[in-house]
C-alpha cells in the first residue's frame, strides 16, 4: 500500500528511520547497532550529505526502540514511516525484530538495510525490501570450517557437530555440518543436545570416533559446559570451533587456560584489508570508533556503519532528492538489489534468488583463536595476526 507524504519545507534531506532495541534484553546489541549507523550518519554529513546529481543532501536519524519485542519492533517501524515520514529504515539488531519488520516494510513500500540480523530465516522468506550486510550464520559457520581445514597441518580428515537444540544455535550447527562436504571434511556424527543438561554422554560418544575437529553452534553455556565435560573425559579433538561466545569475554574468563586453542568465527575485525573512500582503512575505521565510543567495534557495529555506505551508493545511483515519492522508493530499492561495492567492511553484494535472497554473503568469514587468554586473527592468510595452534595439545 503506497503512503503519500506531506511537503517538507526545510531545506531537502534525507530521513532514516532506525529501529532497534533501545531498552529490554537486547540493550546492548542495540547500542551496538545504534553506534555503527551513527557512525556512518556522523561521517557522511561532516562531507555535507550523500551526494545526489552532483549536490549533496543531509542526512537526519530517527530512532524507534523495538524494546527487545519483536512486535513493539513492526509498531517502531509503523510510527516511523508514517509519523516520521522516513525515506528508508535500518533493521534492528535480533532477526526476531527484522522479520516482524518486514512486512511492514512490504506494506510501506519502503526498503530496509538491515546491519545485524544473522539469521537464515529472515531471508528464507525472500523479504523484497528488506537487504542484510551480514551474512547468515548458516553460511559463515561452512566457510569457516573450508579456511580451517585448509589451515590445518597434517589435514584434518573428519568432523563431529554439535547443535544446541535452539533456534539460532541450531542454525549454526546446521551451517557446519552442511559446510563439512565444501571444506572436504568427513562428517562421523552430527548432535542436537539441550542447552542444559550432561553432556557427557553425547561427549563419551564423539571421542569414541576420533575426529580432527569439533564444531559447535552454542551461545555462552553450553559451550563452557561442553570444554569442561571434554576435560573431564580426558578428549581434546585437533580443533575445536565455535561459532558464538569465543569473542565474549566472559568464555575465556569462566574457562581461564582451559579456553586456549578455541577456534571461533569472525565476520569482520579491524585487520581485515578492506577500505573505502568515506571509512578509509578497517583499521582506520575502528580507531574512529573507539575514539567516539571509547570501545573497540564488533562485526555488527562495522556491518550497520557499512549499511549506510550500501544507501549512499544507491542514493546517488538513483539521483533523486528528498523527499522521495512513493514511486522512488520503489526505485531505491530496486537500487540497492543493484549493490556491488567494496567497503572497509568487505564487498557487498546482495542475493538474487535462493535461500540467501538479499543477504549478502560475500564476505570471507575471520578465523579467531583464543591464545594466551587473548583472540586474535588466525586465517585467511590475508587477515591473520597469528599462526594457528593445530593440533591441540592434550589436557594437562
Amino acid at each position: 500500500m503506497p503512503f503519500i507524504r506531506t511537503a517538507r519545507a526545510q531545506a531537502p534531506t534525507f530521513k532514516v528511520g532506525v529501529i532497534t532495541s533501545l531498552s529490554g534484553d537486547n540493550i546492548l546489541g542495540g547500542n551496538l547497532t545504534k553506534r555503527g549507523y551513527d557512525l556512518w550518519v556522523d561521517a557522511i554529513n561532516a562531507k555535507g550529505g550523500v551526494e545526489v546529481g552532483g549536490d549533496r543532501c543531509k542526512v537526519e536519524m530517527f530512532y524507534g526502540d523495538d524494546q527487545s519485542s519483536p512486535a513493539t519492533g513492526a509498531d517502531a517501524a509503523e510510527r516511523l514511516i508514517v509519523q516520521n515520514e522516513v525515506d528508508v529504515l535500518f533493521g534492528p539488531y535480533t532477526s526476531g525484530s527484522t522479520i516482524a519488520v518486514q512486512p511492514i516494510c512490504q506494506k510501506y513500500q519502503v526498503p530496509m538495510i538491515s546491519g545485524s540480523a544473522e539469521s537464515p530465516n529472515v531471508w528464507k522468506a525472500q523479504p523484497e525490501f528488506n537487504f542484510g550486510i551480514i551474512p547468515a550464520v548458516d553460511t559463515t559457520a561452512g566457510k569457516s570450517l573450508a579456511v580451517l581445514a585448509k589451515m590445518s597441518n597434517p589435514t584434518a580428515k573428519t568432523i563431529s557437530v554439535i547443535g544446541v537444540n535452539e533456534p539460532f544455535s541450531k542454525e549454526t550447527g546446521e551451517g557446519f555440518r552442511d559446510g563439512a562436504k565444501e571444506a572436504g571434511l568427513n562428517l562421523v556424527a552430527y548432535e542436537l543436545v539441550p542447552a542444559e543438561g550432561d553432556l557427557t554422554p553425547v561427549i563419551s560418544k564423539i571421542a569414541a570416533l576420533k575426529p580432527d575437529i569439533v564444531a559447535v553452534g552454542g551461545h555462552e553455556e553450553p559451550l563452557i559446559n561442553l570444554v569442561k565435560t571434554s576435560k573431564s573425559l580426558d578428549f581434546r579433538p585437533k580443533a575445536l570451533i565455535m561459532h558464538y561466545g569465543v569473542t565474549d569475554p566472559a568464555f575465556a574468563q569462566a574457562l581461564a587456560a582451559d579456553a586456549n586453542g578455541t577456534c571461533g568465527v569472525a565476520v569482520w575485525l579491524p585487520s581485515v584489508p578492506y577500505k573505502d573512500d568515506l571509512f578509509g582503512t578497517a583499521k582506520e575505521f575502528a580507531e574512529m570508533a573507539q575514539k567516539k565510543s571509547g570501545h573497540e567495534p564488533d562485526y555488527t557495529e562495522a556491518a550497520c556503519a557499512a549499511s549506510g555506505l550500501v544507501l549512499g551508493d544507491a542514493i546517488k545511483r538513483l539521483g533523486k532528492k528528498p523527499a522521495l515519492k512513493p514511486g522512488d522508493r520503489v526505485a531505491l530499492k530496486d537500487a540497492i538489489a543493484e549493490t556491488d561495492i567494496h567497503t572497509f567492511y568487505g564487498p557487498i553484494k546482495f542475493e538474487r534468488k535462493g535461500d540467501h535472497y538479499h543477504d549478502n554473503i560475500q564476505p570471507v568469514p575471520v578465523l579467531i583463536q583464543i591464545q594466551d587468554g587473548k583472540t586474535v586473527a588466525v586465517g585467511p592468510k590475508e587477515a591473520a595476526a597469528a599462526a594457528l595452534t593445530y593440533p591441540l595439545p592434550t589436557w594437562k
